[in-house]
């Protein structure tokens, strides 16, 4: 196994892992059913309480594997059958070995709690290319029949899910169901932005040719020379433009400190960078 298929795959474990606390120490406990194949496991366990969570999700996701491979065909790839297959023996691992009780009984507490880690387990799993299975599936198969787009149609997935928990536990817990899952979908996105952040950098230095020496030796990265001219002066200028991460802007920063402190550069944050040095396009 390469070293990116090991650290996928390590990250993929961490991600099912924080999935797999929200949902034992926050949800379950609290009969909070906020969506997808885990929360409408949460609603069957009630009616079927010798059946737990984990085993619940590991045959509805094995169902819908088999008839999304009938249907849809087999494109899952190994990384979202290791995570979906993997949450559910976490799952019952914590319940059968840790005997896991809520942390929480207050539910906002357990909403706002559960939801942030479940958030950032999920970001962690999507963010490598993967997902947990079960409502993807539902979405797909969806959106083969009735033609929905597949935004739609997980919303429509979790909604029916959130509204089985409010017909099974009550209008209160499914109404905090209902916000777990709103929540959920906004605390995905940010986190996913917050791990894909870089920072876009224009600079108008006289050691432009030092700086751009640094950036391609040292940083190993890639920067462009723009020809400009001075807006007030009328004379050309070279303006240098590169996008880096986090740490390597702030080591490129101190450079220029040291060589140009009259340096000019302005930042811009930027959510997403494809090609070379940053995310595939094969990986998207």
């Amino acid at each position: 196994m390469s070293a990116k298929l090991l650290k996928d795959y390590s990250l993929i474990t961490i991600g099912i892992i924080l999935v797999a606390i929200s949902v034992e120490y926050f949800f379950v406990p609290n009969n909070l059913a906020a969506g997808g194949v885990t929360g409408l496991a949460i609603v069957i366990n009630h009616y079927m309480p010798f059946l737990t969570t984990g085993v619940l999700v590991l045959v509805m996701n094995l169902i819908l594997f088999v008839i999304a491979f009938i249907f849809i065909g087999g494109n899952f790839g190994a990384k979202t059958i290791y995570a979906s297959f993997g949450l559910s023996f976490v799952l019952w691992f914590i319940e059968k070995v840790l005997n896991p009780i809520a942390l929480s009984k207050d539910l906002i507490i357990a909403s706002i709690f559960g939801t942030f880690l479940s958030a950032i387990g999920m970001a962690i799993i999507f963010n490598v290319n993967a997902s947990t299975g079960g409502t993807d599936i539902l979405a797909k198969i969806l959106n083969k029949f009735f033609h929905s787009d597949i935004g739609k149609s997980l919303l429509m997935v979790d909604f029916i899910v959130t509204l089985l928990a409010a017909i099974t536990f009550g209008l209160d817990i499914g109404l905090y169901a209902l916000l777990c899952v709103i929540l959920n979908g906004l605390a995905i996105d940010r986190v996913i932005e917050g791990f894909n952040i870089c920072k876009e950098v224009t600079i108008m230095s006289s050691k432009n040719k030092e700086i751009s020496e640094y950036i391609i030796h040292k940083l190993e990265r890639g920067c462009t020379l723009l020809k400009g001219v001075g807006g007030y002066t009328g004379d050309e200028t070279v303006v240098l433009y590169a996008v880096l991460g986090r740490t390597e802007f702030i080591k490129l920063r101190e450079f220029i400190r040291e060589i140009d402190p009259k340096a000019f550069i302005t930042v811009g944050e930027v959510y997403e960078v494809l090609g070379e040095g940053f995310k595939e396009f094969d990986n998207i």
